[in-house]
């Protein structure tokens, strides 16, 4: 059996940037990469233009001569992303290769590549927005309130003539949403993102982004392990809401032509392999970096995480406990897990305090247990996994 490799990478390229266009939050910044020039493997260079403003005109000597600054700014990408997929000879058959692949590919952008992207993006965006201090203290009763808030800070930089995005974590977008205030102020508009035409929801020209929340944090560590992925730092806060011009930022996505690798060119497997890269970043102008605002989540510090425990079974005693501050009001879940990643996690029922129980009727064995703690009923934070190991008698 064989392949048109070649012909089929770009295909699958190009289908792939399709999915990305149309399922991620911050995809349409990508549209304001036009005007860039890459000049390096790293580097780009946007041009960021300043006039001086009139003078009086002199009927003797004329015109009052003016400046035109074009400041070429070179930025470097730091995002170089990539992994590598295989498919087993014998999960395929003659005809269904394109198929499979292109629906495993395409999985794969859609829950993987898009959701990393968005939270590269949103977290950079709000950290610009909290270096300069561009950051508005919301009411969480009160959401269309500091909205307009938000709409407002930023018009006063760029006018009222710019068109804008508000991007809206899921729960306060919730909030929003079921305010008898924006009711009827709500429209359906449409919104280019690249090739693709979404409709979205919008008030007062401004359009509404609903992002969930596991992309709307402030700070992201993007693994470099095995399991690759991102994982929101500890010390992050949530991005209730963000508000910048559409222009307001470039997204520079610079993604490597899809290479494919049929088993009789797999040395490693006898499978078909895809090799997939994306190399992107975004970009803020100089001129545009009071033109993002943002409305952050209380922060949660936690003094003293759950530590762990050895107990002997038959006479199990004890607890686990968290230690919490904040200047909002927290509450508190506890989960138990399969690992010290804290993967498979189940809430736990009653466990609604900072300290948690160890169960009497514990088996012989290791056990894995955390605190989710939330701020507000919204913006949430874990601590660390503590393991119970069990004895035997």
């Amino acid at each position: 059996m064989s392949i048109n490799s070649i012909e089929n990478a770009t295909r699958y390229s190009e289908e792939l940037d399709k999915v990305f266009e149309q399922k991620s939050a911050t995809g349409f910044f990508a549209d304001n990469a036009l005007k860039t020039k890459f000049v390096g493997a790293k580097t780009v260079i946007i041009p960021d233009v300043d006039f001086q403003g009139l003078a009086d005109y002199d009927r003797d000597t004329g015109f009052t001569k003016g400046a035109i600054t074009v400041s070429n700014t070179s930025y470097n990408m730091s995002m170089d992303r990539a992994r590598s997929l295989q498919i087993d000879r014998e999960d395929m058959d003659e005809t269904g290769i394109a198929n499979l692949a292109g629906k495993i590919l395409g999985e794969y952008v859609r829950t993987k590549v898009v959701p990393e992207c968005d939270s590269y993006v949103l977290s950079k965006l709000a950290g610009l927005a909290a270096t300069r201090a561009n950051l508005i203290d919301g009411d969480v009763s009160k959401p269309y309130e500091t909205l307009c808030n938000l709409i407002n800070e930023v018009q006063s930089v760029v006018g009222y003539d710019e068109e804008l995005v508000a991007f809206i974590d899921s729960s306060m977008y919730a909030a929003l949403s079921n305010s008898n205030e924006i009711s009827r102020l709500i429209n359906v508009s449409d919104f280019k993102q690249g090739d693709v035409t979404l409709k979205v929801k919008s008030i007062n020209g401004v359009s509404l982004i609903p992002v969930v929340s596991e992309r709307m944090k402030t700070a992201y560590t993007f693994n470099n392990t095995t399991a690759g992925g991102f994982t929101p730092l500890s010390s992050a806060r949530e991005i209730y809401m963000l508000v910048c011009p559409k222009s307001g930022a470039h997204l520079v996505k610079k993604t490597e032509q899809m290479r494919i690798f049929t088993p009789e060119q797999n040395i490693d497997a006898d499978a078909y392999k895809f090799d997939y890269r994306i190399y992107y970043d975004v970009f803020v102008k100089k001129s545009g970096l009071d033109a993002i605002w943002a409305w952050l989540s209380p922060s949660i510090n936690i003094s003293v995480h759950p530590e762990n425990k050895s107990v002997t079974k038959g006479e199990i005693s004890g607890s686990l406990s968290v230690t919490a501050t904040s200047n909002g009001e927290l509450t508190y879940q506890w989960y138990s897990c399969t690992d010290t990643n804290g993967n498979n996690a189940v809430k736990i029922a009653g466990a609604s305090s900072n300290s948690f129980t160890i169960p009497t009727t514990l088996e012989e064995g290791e056990y894995f247990y955390f605190a989710k703690i939330t701020v507000d009923g919204i913006a949430s934070v874990k601590s660390n996994v503590a393991t119970v190991t069990v004895d035997g008698e």
